[in-house]
């Protein structure tokens, strides 16, 4: 078996895209996220990280 060792964050997107910057609204699709509530599960990773913190008001994570 493969060693499961990559941590994994959950994302939920919590707050609407209306009105916000575009910029952060490119940045919630990056992420993977569309509707209200949608969740992804995504690798840890800076890249991510930085996305979630553009759009902190927007997201809940889980780690």
């Amino acid at each position: 078996m493969a060693n499961d060792t990559t941590k994994t964050i959950k994302v939920t997107l919590v707050g609407g895209l209306r009105g916000t910057q575009s910029r952060h609204r490119l940045s919630v699709k990056a992420l993977g996220l569309g509707k209200l509530n949608s969740v992804r599960e995504l690798k840890d990773s800076p890249q991510v990280r930085g996305l979630i913190n553009k759009v902190h008001y927007l997201v809940k994570v889980e780690e």
